[in-house]
């Protein structure tokens, strides 16, 4: 049974690449390039503002950690272990659906998190400052420096795994509206996707990122999940 399952879903696997040049290129269409520019603008806004560093101080306090620390590793873990366990679930009842929309899934999170990381290689953005589990005591606020406006342009001179967009975010809006494109109708599933979504944006912007970063990320991340869904959704039929 474990045999059969296996080689099942390694047959499949083709299904995760579904359109997928056409898909990336369709990201970066002129169309589409106009709400990266949206994400880059308003980054902007945020930052020259000063709201990236007056969202910072007002947001290290133990209740907003203690909500928001589970967002991190639910952004990292739900991406994979949850499309593998749709997978798994799908072939386990021979549901084709299923099967379609988890593999739709780990494309928009596949793409999302590349695509991020892409953006973070040239933006090299320096994260938030953080001291015990991303708590920043209340006594120390006059010691910091703002360091929001900290980007590093180039090629990675920042590395991939922070700045400028959030991944968690990205990925995590990309599956969401994935999900909401293939099933428009389905109120309960498009609430309970946005809710998760914005768990994790948000919770990550109160611990490991700066809020433009969330936002980017969001908007970024809506635009592959998007496109991948729209890709994906005649296979439903």
């Amino acid at each position: 049974m474990r045999r059969d399952l296996h080689g099942t879903m390694i047959r499949a696997m083709p299904e995760l690449l579904h359109r997928l040049p056409r898909n990336v290129i369709a990201i970066f269409s002129v169309r589409n390039l106009l709400w990266h520019a949206l994400a880059i603008v308003l980054t902007v806004l945020i930052v020259m503002s000063g709201f990236d560093w007056t969202y910072y101080l007002s947001t290290r306090g133990v209740v907003f950690r203690q909500l928001a620390m589970p967002a991190i590793m639910l952004g990292s873990t739900v991406p994979i272990f949850g499309t593998l366990l749709l997978l798994v679930a799908g072939e386990v009842l021979r549901n084709r659906r299923v099967i379609t929309t988890a593999w739709a899934l780990g494309q928009a999170a596949l793409l999302g998190y590349l695509i991020s990381c892409c953006y973070k290689a040239f933006t090299g953005r320096i994260p938030p400052p953080f001291h015990g589990r991303f708590r920043m005591a209340i006594m120390n606020n006059n010691l910091l420096t703002d360091n929001s406006h900290g980007f590093q342009f180039g090629f990675l001179k920042g590395g991939v795994f922070w700045g400028w967009p959030s991944s968690h975010t990205t990925v995590t809006f990309a599956m969401t509206l994935c999900l909401i494109t293939l099933y428009p109708k389905s109120r309960t599933l498009v609430f309970l996707a946005l809710l998760y979504a914005l768990y994790i944006g948000l919770g990550v912007s109160v611990t490991i990122h700066w809020f433009s970063e969330f936002m980017a990320g969001a908007i970024i991340g809506s635009v592959i999940g998007t496109v991948v869904g729209k890709s994906f959704r005649t296979r439903l039929v």
